[in-house]
């Protein structure tokens, strides 16, 4: 941690920080915890489901929430799920998960690794501990685990979890006890983290509460047994009395655990969806553009609470950014700010800027003055159409093109649009008296066409 981070730490209590974030949703025990934080550097770990090669924005919750913890002085922790991940968490989840191979989830999880240490080195707080459930859950044998760990859980109780009790009254779906038996190995994961690391909090989404509950029984369930085993861990003396013992194990089997709630947008709409779908956190997936772009088209009544939990600015900045915001609405200052903090912290400052120089690029035009990357990005969505590279020796009617691109249905709609002024060529108005050539290439490989505000196409010229 760097020093200018470390000063911020020392003035940041993390349950507060929380809290006015609206990151803090459950708590085991907010006193307990709050007198625990305050006693010293603590670990806490949040764990998440390698199902795919990236992570999506509704993950950036639980990263945020490790941010803060580091900008607090404590140590986050992240445990990759390479075991449970074979198994699939049904929280959630109105259906069985279909497995996914071993190597795909090995895949998975080296994929989705660069994308902790890129948000939090663009936060300035360091690297968090990254670990993978995999290298203990895979030496536990399944005799073992039903002895040591099965004992401590209540089947009764455990049907009552959401997760499982929502698909138990589904006669269709029903659940396996493949999936029956997930919160076992993730309270398997605290228990492991508690004993051999010395984790004592674990943070996760709302959904993940009954999860976490179930990892804090079964610490303190071990914790209450070591006494009877024969072969006692190295700090439990064998002189020391059972009251001595008991107060140890007490002090030692400290463990809490809190949730963040699960973002939603204010119409009801789902969070995180773009009009491409999914909104992911690598730029192989979604585009530094399409990110900047989808914070931009934030709608006004969640801008506010959406710069409390993406961005790291404070407080009084943001309530100073929503009464300039509420005053000249039009502006989208606060979107503005959102969109530039967020791109800046995923993907950095210099993608960023170059996705704000895209998006000034195409409402003023100024195509040609963009990178290949950025022009590609900036086109992504857009549908595209091939064309032969030599019909531009002769030279192409841009009718013909506006018709062929999907931008008008007909040649005498295509006229229409041309005589009003819609139709622009890589950001300058035509009227389709001359035809588009070679010198109408981009990057000498496409041309794009666009009519009106929104409706675009891309040519591709192929050889």
């Amino acid at each position: 941690m760097s020093q200018s981070s470390a000063k911020i730490a020392s003035r940041i209590d993390l349950l507060d920080e929380l809290r006015w974030r609206g990151l803090l949703h459950q708590c085991t025990d907010e006193a307990g915890l709050a007198e625990h934080l305050a006693g010293g550097r603590r670990r806490i770990y949040c764990g998440f489901d390698p199902t795919a090669d990236s992570l999506t924005i509704g993950n950036l919750v639980p990263i945020m929430t490790l941010v803060h913890v580091a900008r607090a002085g404590h140590e986050p922790v992240v445990v990759m799920g390479g075991g449970t991940g074979l198994i699939g968490d049904p929280s959630g989840k109105s259906a069985e998960r279909s497995l996914i191979r071993r190597e795909q989830i090995e895949a998975n999880v080296n994929a989705q690794r660069p994308i902790f240490g890129g948000v939090f080195q663009g936060a300035c707080v360091g690297e968090p501990t990254i670990l993978n459930n995999l290298d203990w859950l895979s030496k536990i044998s399944f005799l073992d685990a039903l002895r040591d760990v099965g004992k401590h859980f209540s089947v009764n109780q455990m049907m009552q979890r959401d997760s499982v009790r929502d698909r138990l009254h589904s006669r269709e779906q029903g659940i396996s006890f493949t999936e029956f038996s997930y919160m076992i190995l993730q309270a398997l994961d605290f228990a492991q983290l508690h004993l051999v690391n010395k984790v004592t909090v674990q943070c996760g989404g709302s959904d993940q509460w009954g999860n976490i509950v179930s990892g804090i029984d079964l610490i303190r369930r071990l914790h209450l047994e070591l006494p009877m085993k024969r072969q006692r861990p190295a700090w439990l003396t064998t002189e020391a009395g059972d009251a001595a013992v008991r107060e140890e194990l007490e002090r030692r089997s400290a463990a809490f655990g809190f949730t963040a709630p699960l973002v939603t947008k204010a119409d009801g709409g789902k969070f995180g969806k773009s009009e491409a779908g999914a909104v992911w956190l690598t730029a192989a997936r979604t585009s530094p553009y399409d990110y900047y772009q989808f914070w931009l088209n934030t709608a006004d009544a969640d801008v506010g609470r959406f710069l409390k939990t993406f961005t790291l600015l404070d407080e009084a900045t943001i309530a100073d950014l929503m009464r300039r915001h509420d005053a000249q609405p039009g502006q989208r200052l606060a979107q503005k700010t959102l969109a530039e903090q967020a791109t800046s912290i995923l993907h950095g400052e210099g993608e960023c800027r170059g996705a704000i120089d895209a998006a000034r690029a195409l409402f003023s035009g100024d195509l040609a003055s963009l990178p290949l990357d950025a022009l590609e990005a900036a086109v992504a969505d857009a549908p595209s159409i091939d064309r032969p590279r030599a019909d531009l020796q002769a030279g192409v009617p841009l009718l013909d093109l506006v018709i062929a691109a999907g931008l008008a249905s007909s040649k005498r709609e295509a006229r229409e649009f041309l005589a009003a002024g819609a139709v622009r060529v890589n950001g300058h108005q035509r009227d389709g008296a001359e035809p588009v050539t070679a010198a109408d290439l981009l990057h000498d490989r496409l041309t794009v066409l666009k009519r009106g505000k929104k409706k675009q196409a891309v040519v591709r010229w192929v050889d």
